[in-house]
Formats: structure tokens, sequence, C-alpha cells
């Protein structure tokens, strides 16, 4: 069985970065990836997703402030968060599908691996 495990996680004031990883092991292969977050009282959400192409989606709440990246031979996720705002609040996910591009990439149901989640807090 394989693991998805988050880190980078942590607090900051608004305007500052972080930037998150997510380090895949025991899975043969993992293409199209992305990173969903949940903050309390709401549903989770796609925050960034690419796919086998390396082609990629954001939400339009984190578009010019993240960008999401990844390593193949580091079989490695990054999400570099710049900009950060309150309402980025959340736990944030990674995620992985064997697919090599998918129909709705920031849907959760594209994908069927899923980390534990690292938290991220803004203040204001």
């Amino acid at each position: 069985q394989g693991q998805l495990v988050e880190s980078g996680g942590g607090a900051v004031q608004a305007g500052g970065s972080l930037r998150l990883s997510c380090a895949a092991s025991g899975y043969t292969n993992l293409i199209s990836m992305a990173w969903f977050r949940q903050a309390p009282g709401k549903k989770r959400e796609g925050v960034a997703a690419i796919d086998g192409f390396s082609r990629t989606t954001y939400a339009e709440s984190v578009k010019d402030r993240f960008t999401i990246s990844k390593d193949n031979a580091k079989r490695s996720l990054y999400l570099e968060m710049n900009s950060l705002k309150p309402e980025d609040t959340a736990m944030y996910y990674c995620a992985g599908s064997l697919a090599y591009e998918l129909r709705e990439p920031l849907r959760e149901y594209s994908y069927n691996n899923w980390g534990q989640g690292t938290q991220v807090t803004v203040s204001a």
C-alpha cells in the first residue's frame, strides 16, 4: 500500500509564503497529482493540479499566487504559496491518480490516493 505524506505547513502572517511538499512512497507510479484544502466547516476544495503532461490547473482563488510542481525522480509534489491570505487557512491535502489526464482535475472523485494533510494558518 502506498503512502502520501505532506509537510511544510505552518503559521504565517498575511502576505507571507510557504512551500508545501508531498512525498510518495510505495506507489509504482502516481501520474496526475493535486493539492486540496479544507477549512473548518467547509467542504474540501481543489486548489491546484498537475497532470501527466505537466499541464496545470488552478482554482481562481489562488491563481497568480500559488504554483504547483512535481519532481518525478524524487516522487514529490510541491505547492509554492505566496501572498497568503487569512482565507487560505486550511488543512492542505495531497492527492494522486494513475491517470495521465483527468476530466476534472480539481474534483475529489478524480483521485483515489490521499495524504493525511498539513495545516496552514494565515493570520491577519
